[in-house]
């Protein structure tokens, strides 16, 4: 499969894992009798053995497997494992816990800024290379981000968690060479004991259970949306440089406002600018895709 393939198909699986984490968005005003710990608790839980279950049927496990033998193979090879759990596990934690605390701009707004943070460490760590497109696209990006902050005014911890965290993240999978499914895997099941505290420290789901299965199923279903979701991004980042991974970030964000009109939500007139341009940025990017796969040689049958 050439380049150009490969980067078609890391943004399909890209948008497809941002569809599916806008629907988690929506799928947790469900559980607004749970705390948002618990829930997190839960969602990791029943995301790993949903997550395991995806990665045997697709072959993935010998990159569960190596990551396994490095850990006696090199020295310091569990402390970035270890590090890279937290990274991610705050990030999952952040995502619940924001919205129903009064966070929900703010961890917003660092999804906005996020990708321009991508965009700089992929362009000076791993040397990325922008294209016409993608630097039209980070343009629209940075106009929209800036009207945010003149909006805004002040950036919260939670906005700078995210806006700085992912980055870091993302960055240490690359270095670190487990930026695939079986990293996100060996990286959620490191925050497991985190996860049954967060569930026992909560109760609502167990106290439920001798007299109703609902909260159950409530949460093995938010488990399956996080599986997929996680599954899907996971599997686009090989196929992706830091940088175009990055400006594709911004299609979550996007969706996660249309979710929230749709919940009842309204945009100010004053953030009407940040949509309009990071839409452009969208349609740039969607607009490289299609003129990247118009220029690919055709099969001669």
């Amino acid at each position: 499969m050439n380049k150009q393939t490969n980067t078609y198909l890391g943004v399909t699986f890209n948008v497809i894992g941002s569809a599916l984490f806008a629907a988690m968005f929506a799928y947790a005003s469900l559980l607004g009798e749970i705390g948002s710990q618990e829930v997190y608790g839960w969602r990791i839980l029943f995301t790993i053995p949903l997550l395991t279950i995806f990665i045997l049927s697709n072959g993935y496990w010998p990159q569960v497997q190596d990551i396994v033998s490095r850990l006696f193979r090199e020295r310091y090879f569990l402390l970035t494992r270890l590090l890279s759990s937290f990274l991610i596990g705050i990030q999952l934690w952040l995502f619940m816990w924001g919205p129903v605390n009064g966070y929900g701009l703010a961890v917003s707004l660092g999804y906005f800024i996020m990708p321009i943070t991508m965009v700089a460490v992929g362009w000076v760590a791993f040397k990325d290379k922008l294209s016409r497109f993608q630097k039209l696209a980070c343009l629209f990006a940075v106009v929209g981000v800036l009207n945010q902050l003149a909006i805004s005014q002040t950036l919260s911890w939670p906005t700078l968690v995210v806006c700085l965290g992912y980055p870091i993240y993302f960055w240490l999978r690359h270095k670190t060479g487990t930026n695939h499914i079986g990293g996100i895997w060996f990286d959620m099941l490191l925050s497991l004991p985190f996860s049954v505290y967060f569930i026992v420290n909560g109760g609502h789901v167990l106290y439920t259970l001798p007299t109703s299965y609902n909260a159950l199923w409530l949460v093995f279903g938010l488990g399956i949306i996080s599986a997929l979701a996680l599954a899907f991004q996971s599997l686009s980042a090989p196929h992706l440089n830091l940088s175009l991974f990055g400006l594709l970030v911004y299609v979550e964000p996007v969706m996660l406002v249309l979710v929230a009109i749709l919940l009842g939500e309204t945009i100010a007139p004053a953030e009407w600018p940040t949509y309009i341009a990071i839409w452009l940025a969208v349609i740039v990017l969607i607009a490289e895709g299609y003129v990247s796969l118009k220029r690919r040689p055709r099969t001669v049958k």
